[in-house]
């Protein structure tokens, strides 16, 4: 399940650095997500870094972009390929 940033988005700047796969971007009025790039760091790290890092708690998991661990591996293996 890729990641989504809500619009409590305070557009800190910390969580697009933190994002091994590229996948979080300035939009139009906050932070947005490429759910094709976001593994939840699964290849990368035990936790997804930008929620590590996030100060108001505003990345949950989008539902409309439902992947089990497995789907989220073989998306990173291809990203990284």
């Amino acid at each position: 399940m890729a990641l989504l940033i809500t619009d409590e988005c305070i557009n800190c700047d910390v969580c697009e650095p933190e994002c091994p796969n590229d996948a979080i971007t300035q939009g139009d009025e906050i932070y947005v997500i490429d759910p094709a790039k976001c593994t939840e760091c699964v290849g990368h790290y035990d936790e997804p870094q930008c929620v590590e890092v996030c100060p108001v708690d505003c990345i949950p998991k989008d539902p409309a972009h439902d992947e089990t661990e497995e789907e989220l591996r073989a998306k990173y293996e291809r990203l990284t390929a």
